[in-house]
């Protein structure tokens, strides 16, 4: 870029108006051509950070916080000292970090009284704890540091400490005061004069938490906010970390897949390099789900494999990938071994859903009901609508599978009626073919071929292969030399031909073992049938397999 004129002057009208870019080119030219002030070292490394080049923010804080002391500013220098602790420990890079912290505390060994400085240093202290999930010792320094931040008014102090006062009110399960707080945090941030970085870290921590606590119409909301706010800032890199990957949740839950694989690829490209906390897995794994819910098995599994690479359980993901694609047991034994190995109640959570309906497929209906308790105690517990959502889908679906589809109509409808209100399309159109086939078991076919035509229009639009796949064989009209059996009793023939006990057949089409029983009755009076034997040479004759 050429810069003309008075760069320094350039720069101070281009962070007026959140052109990042330009200042960043402005300052570092100001910069080799005559040096810059510590004060200007800050709006650089404020610059380099926004663009997203956070070497050169690095950089640029450490001479910053070199020129303060050389000045004999040792206040300002340990902010510098901090500012550059808060980007990398929100990187994930937690022992540089903390080395940052330290070089500040010490700064500050000779200062006499209360500073805003102090109450950066509590909150910075805190903050790891909070991160490794001890909260109680975490608190007392973070109640400090919203209290000095309130008396010497430091907006972007506040904004630090009550964010890490929101984790911990979470790892406490103070469930509705996290809320509450995030909201109170959420409202300051436009009206306050808040720093750009930490604008930027108050929307993605704050999305981050709601995604814990499953707030999905909050974190759907401050998404919207922050894709606003970086919409208004030219040069902006947005979007960092786990907040890439969030991002990429929420817009698979809403039903823009395209947008969640722009945003799942996006993230496996910025997060490649070292790996931080589990971003880089996460990012792989969203990726993972995407190709999986599209029916990309090949590249749907090279995702799950650099999840795991990364440092990701690449559960439950990996295991609906074999259950869509192998043996039932295979995937069982694959959930099995990681909700034996899941302790905390949010990544139980996780998993409980895929394991209903990979227990369900394997006929194991004691261990589905255990895992819908269980799921509706973490719903209630926490307060969470979306997995109250997935509890009462997952208990229709059990009742459906042990074919009493009356008492599963009211479920599987309350289930509809939540991802309705969150609006979630793919849930609630799995949950509409559920319905459908529950009003197909109770003879009502016509109101089962309009939940069927709803559902199939919603796969399409997602690109739902193999859900649409799975649909046309369950709703395909029967072919030739059927005899006048119905759709399923086609189904049940065709797998009672390739050697399927009854069981194996329950478990194939989700139906109990006295429904396929009824099945292969109607089928033998239909066709004068005696036998499985016969049944299946009739199937080759009439070529149904």
């Amino acid at each position: 870029m050429n810069v003309t004129g008075d760069p320094l002057q350039e720069a101070r009208a281009s962070l007026e108006r959140g052109s990042w870019g330009s200042a960043f080119d402005h300052l570092s030219a100001a910069d080799r051509r005559a040096g810059l002030d510590p004060g200007d070292l800050e709006r650089l490394a404020t610059a380099a950070y926004m663009t997203g080049r956070d070497a050169d923010a690095a950089e640029a804080w450490l001479r910053a916080h070199d020129g303060h002391l050389r000045l004999g500013d040792t206040a300002r220098a340990a902010r510098c000292a901090f500012w550059q602790a808060t980007c990398l420990l929100f990187r994930g890079e937690t022992s540089p970090a903390m080395g940052w912290v330290a070089r500040g505390r010490r700064l500050l060994e000779d200062g006499e009284g209360e500073s805003v400085e102090l109450g950066w240093l509590l909150a910075l202290t805190a903050l790891p704890m909070v991160f490794e999930g001890d909260a109680g010792s975490a608190l007392p320094h973070l109640t400090d540091a919203i209290e000095i931040a309130q008396r010497l008014g430091d907006a972007d102090l506040a904004v630090l400490a009550r964010l890490g006062l929101g984790v911990a009110m979470k790892l406490e399960k103070r469930t509705n005061e996290a809320v509450a707080l995030l909201d109170e945090i959420m409202v300051s941030v436009p009206s306050e004069p808040i720093s750009p970085v930490m604008v930027g870290i108050a929307y993605c921590q704050a999305i981050d938490i709601c995604q814990q606590l499953f707030e999905l119409h909050r974190a759907r909301e401050w998404t919207d906010a922050l894709s606003r706010w970086c919409d208004s800032q030219p040069d902006l890199v947005p979007y960092r970390g786990n907040c890439l990957v969030h991002r990429c949740e929420i817009f698979q839950v809403g039903g823009a897949w395209r947008d969640a694989l722009d945003a799942a690829e996006r993230a496996c490209e910025w997060l490649s390099g070292p790996t931080y906390w589990d971003s880089l897995g996460s990012a792989f794994y969203q990726l993972g789900e995407i190709r999986r819910l599209r029916g990309e098995v090949a590249t749907a599994e090279e995702a799950y494999r650099n999840a795991s690479q990364a440092g990701r359980d690449p559960q439950p993901g990996m295991a609906l990938l074999l259950l869509a694609e192998g043996p039932p047991a295979v995937a069982a034994a694959a959930i099995r071994r990681a909700l034996g190995e899941a302790r905390h109640t949010i990544s139980r959570s996780k998993l409980l859903p895929a394991h209903v309906e990979i227990m369900i497929a394997i006929r194991d209906l004691d261990a589905a009901r255990a895992s819908v308790a269980e799921l509706r105690r973490i719903a209630d517990d926490l307060g969470a609508p979306y997995l109250g959502g997935l509890a009462t889908q997952a208990a229709g679906a059990v009742l459906l599978a042990e074919g009493n589809a009356q008492k599963a109509l009211p479920q599987l409808r309350e289930a509809h009626a939540s991802w309705r209100d969150l609006d979630a399309p793919y849930l609630a159109a799995r949950v509409r073919e559920m319905i459908g086939l529950a009003c197909r078991a109770l003879d009502d076919h016509a109101s089962a071929d309009l939940e069927f035509e709803a559902v199939r229009l919603v796969y399409q639009d997602l690109g739902a292969a193999p859900d649409l796949a799975r649909l046309n064989r369950l709703t395909a009209s029967p072919p030739p030399g059927a005899g006048g059996l119905t759709p399923r009793e086609v189904e049940v023939l065709v797998l009672v031909a390739s050697g399927m006990s009854n069981r194996a057949i329950a478990g194939h089409l989700v139906i109990s073992e006295k429904t396929v029983a009824r099945h292969i009755s109607n089928i033998f009076t239909k066709l004068g049938l005696a036998s499985r034997a016969e049944a299946t040479a009739y199937a080759y004759q009439h070529g149904l397999v």
